[in-house]
């Protein structure tokens, strides 16, 4: 076991792993292993340290649970010494190409909604409008996929354009027929949580408070679905180094509800996007 991500290979925090590492956490949130952010491992004197340091304990392949910068310093580390691996897409962004499901997704979902129900019953009570933050500084995927999920009014992402003076001209309509709450759910990376509580307040008319979910999308017990796909991705990643006698650079990736295998290379080639039917079901929400 690798504790604390590329830090942790470049500072040989490794050991054996045994029973009593794995043994009664599938209900854990977080992760046992920790993890890092690690602008060393971009520099080549510490990439051949962190190899170093697998040679000194015999190892030459590695499953590699991450996102997308795991993966590019994953491929940079097999370009410079062969280490083959198997990478598992591990991000709540869901924003790994050539990979429909990752990781930690569905949880991060699960949290939102609890969060945005609890926070729904709140401005009902006190006729208020809300505006969700969540995360996803690049992707909107969690406040899309929430907006669509929890009944939002209104969903605000970085790749949708939206237009706030329809929305508040329908939203307004909505108010004046009886409409007591508004439920606007907004990605990190729109930079627009503020702007929107005071257009809430001064263009619609209504009182409103903002709730920034931040690192509570993060934690929690995994769900049901998230702990079955875990399961068959490590099987898949684990059973493949295993049976393989070459070093390659791959990713296990799960498409169109089968698990498959692409290359590191395909996997970086191109930047994720979310699914168009998802982005339609959104633009009402966004004008």
């Amino acid at each position: 076991m690798i504790y604390d991500g590329l830090e942790g290979l470049i500072d040989g925090s490794i050991r054996k792993a045994s029973h009593v590492d794995v043994a009664g956490i599938i209900h854990e949130g977080g992760t046992r292993l920790r993890s890092s952010r690690s602008e060393r491992f971009f520099e080549l004197e510490y990439r051949q340290k962190a190899y170093d340091n697998l040679q000194k304990f015999g190892i030459d392949k590695l499953v590699i649970l991450g996102g997308d910068g795991s993966f590019r310093a994953l491929k940079q580390f097999y370009n410079d010494f062969g280490v083959g691996f198997v990478g598992i897409p591990a991000t709540i962004d869901n924003d790994i190409f050539g990979t429909d499901y990752c990781l930690g997704v569905d949880t991060a979902l699960n949290m939102i909604r609890f969060a945005t129900d609890a926070v729904r019953d709140t401005s009902a009570s006190f006729k208020r409008g809300c505006v969700i933050e969540t995360m996803g500084r690049h992707c909107g995927y969690l406040a899309l996929i929430s907006a669509i999920t929890c009944g939002a009014e209104a969903c605000i992402i970085p790749e949708l354009d939206y237009d706030l003076d329809s929305l508040g001209k329908k939203l307004k309509k909505q108010l004046s027929e009886g409409r007591k709450y508004i439920v606007v759910i907004a990605a990190e990376g729109s930079r627009k949580t503020k702007k929107l509580v005071k257009w809430l307040e001064n263009d619609v008319g209504i009182e409103t408070r903002a709730t920034i979910l931040g690192h509570i999308q993060r934690g929690g017990n995994p769900t049901v679905y998230d702990r079955l796909m875990a399961t068959e991705f490590v099987i898949h990643a684990i059973d493949k180094l295993i049976k393989s006698e070459s070093k390659d650079g791959l990713v296990v990736v799960y498409e169109d509800s089968k698990f498959k295998f692409a290359s590191i290379d395909y996997v970086n080639s191109q930047k994720f996007t979310i699914k168009k039917e998802f982005l339609d079901l959104a633009s009402r929400m966004a004008r």
